[in-house]
């Protein structure tokens, strides 16, 4: 994401012209050495050489043929190397340009067909110089001096450390098995469930399995001299297990914090639909950053406060009634991880709705008017610098509106559908219908146009594909009132609810000045705070 993760008002984006390399369309396209495999499953074997800060280990990859072909790539960031690339017991040859190396099969691959390659490797990753908005490792050590390391690599790529097919459109079909061999001492979490630790006189392997599609920024490694506790939650799918993993000096500090975990879960479940992987269960898990939202496993690092360390993003003090970590990065369980984007220009499929979480959240325990408050004092942090959707097929990201504008934007919509309960129903629908796939701004947008019978392209293309907020000029004469929209694209005539003295009134504004009269001489008149216009009055 942009915020690398979080967001947030990381500072304004700059906008400029981009210049786009052949790096940036090898990374972002869905390239002809892509398209022909279907990522079926990785078993990622790993030993973390805390001491060089090295890494070394295999990715093997279960793929299913679509299409003749013998040339297949692959991605890994320097100053990571790829070792050998073994199938079916002989090595094969590649050539790298850049990120991406090009696998040379020993024959063409039939289609309908299951294979496997194994891909080895090592190298020392990129050392993160603020995560999680700068990607790479953290190799830190805990209060105790006790070695504390993780990875955060969104935006950047999974393959800064391992080597695996960095395009979101496909995840493995079949899920994932991460092998981390750590000091005998310490604990490595990842992703879904542990299913076996084998030991020797020094070292430990912890195997992790992930049975659900996972993308492949998700994917992590935590090694820590971690303490375990848990909990049963009963959701809408049966019986969840939630898992906590914290430093062995921030249990109590854990325990307390984290009793708000159901309390999201039941507040998400209700607006989105049930938690997308109970197959493999719910973790905390305490890292030395900020936090992120890899699947199932999500890290945490707020330091035990309330708000984003311990401040209101909103200013209204509701930000402070929950732990922004704990909210935002579970909220991404669902988009970003359930629906995932197809392209990084579309990540405000993952940050807008999940920013929006936030508010529901609140709507859910606080009621609509705290939900309101706050989404809309988050406005102050909107930049309108350039568009929320960024340049497709280069790998780029659009504004880091994409979170605050991204959730007025939803907020303003569910005041136009005016019905709670089919609003409700949308959230819950995109996560059924869309559940574990890969998706574009473009099928979300248009399954909200169906849903509701109503066309919102214009207010997609307003909002998503512009920096302009509509302002609806105003101009009263005694009991009449004018109104026209400027600074929208065609077709936006988006209809705002008004208030008129001391009454609200929907209005229907486009392009063309348009009049009403009132019963009584206008004496105030404004726009209600739910809908994200400018007012200006103008001279009648």
């Amino acid at each position: 994401m942009k915020y690398r993760f979080l967001f947030l008002l990381l500072i304004c984006s700059i906008s400029f012209a981009q210049n786009y390399t052949r790096q940036d369309s090898l990374r972002g396209q869905i390239t002809a050495e892509r398209a022909w495999w279907d990522l079926q499953h990785y078993q990622l074997d790993v030993t973390v050489d805390i001491d060089n800060k090295s890494l070394s280990g295999s990715n093997t990859i279960t793929y299913k043929v679509l299409e003749n072909a013998d040339r297949l790539q692959l991605d890994l960031q320097e100053p990571m190397r790829i070792d050998k690339v073994v199938q079916n017991g002989k090595e094969l040859k590649w050539t790298s340009e850049g990120i991406a190396h090009y696998i040379q099969l020993q024959k063409k691959m039939k289609p309908g067909k299951e294979e496997k390659l194994t891909v080895y490797f090592s190298g020392k990753p990129r050392i993160a110089k603020n995560a999680p908005w700068d990607g790479g490792f953290v190799f830190t050590q805990d209060s105790n001096g006790k070695p504390f390391v993780a990875n955060a690599n969104q935006g950047i790529g999974a393959s800064i450390w391992w080597p695996n097919k960095d395009h979101p459109y496909d995840e493995p079909d079949q899920g994932t098995v991460i092998s981390v061999i750590t000091p005998k001492d310490l604990m490595d979490v990842s992703n879904g469930r542990l299913i076996k630790v084998d030991s020797t006189a020094t070292t430990k392997t912890w195997t992790w399995q992930v049975v659900n599609p996972i993308n492949n920024y998700g994917i992590n490694i935590n090694i820590g001299d971690y303490v375990h506790f848990g909990e049963d939650y009963a959701g809408e799918a049966g019986k969840l297990d939630i898992d906590y993993y914290v430093l062995r000096e921030n249990e109590a500090k854990a325990r307390k914090q984290f009793e708000q975990t159901t309390g999201m879960l039941e507040a998400f479940e209700h607006w989105f639909g049930p938690y997308p992987f109970y197959e493999d269960g719910f973790k905390l898990v305490e890292a030395p950053y900020l936090g992120m939202e890899h699947q199932s496993s999500v890290t945490y690092g707020n330091g035990y406060k309330n708000g984003f360390r311990g401040s209101d993003l909103s200013g209204t003090g509701w930000g402070l009634k929950f732990d922004f970590i704990i909210i935002h990065e579970a909220g991404h369980e669902w988009f970003a991880n359930n629906i995932t984007h197809s392209d990084v220009a579309d990540l405000w499929v993952h940050e807008g709705f999940t920013n929006y979480s936030e508010n529901l959240y609140l709507d859910y325990h606080f009621g609509t008017k705290a939900a309101a408050d706050y989404v809309i004092g988050c406005r102050k942090n909107i930049y309108n610098d350039i568009p929320i959707i960024g340049d497709y097929g280069v790998r780029n990201e659009g504004s880091s509106d994409m979170y605050y504008k991204g959730a007025n934007m939803l907020h303003n919509l569910r005041m136009l559908i005016e019905d709670d309960e089919l609003w409700r129903e949308i959230l819950r629908g995109l996560n059924e219908d869309f559940r574990h796939q890969t998706v574009s701004s473009k099928q979300v947008e248009d399954y909200i146009s169906k849903a509701t019978g109503k066309d919102f392209s214009a207010f997609f293309n307003q909002y998503l594909r512009t920096t302009m907020i509509p302002n609806l000029e105003l101009a009263i004469d005694g009991n009449q009132l004018k109104y026209r929209y400027t600074n929208i694209v065609d077709g936006f005539d988006m209809p705002v609810i008004m208030m008129l003295n001391d009454q609200e009134k929907w209005i229907f504004p486009n392009k063309d000045w348009q009049s009403e009269k009132w019963t009584d001489t206008i004496n105030f008149v404004g726009v209600k705070r739910d809908f994200y216009v400018e007012p200006v009055m103008v001279e009648d």
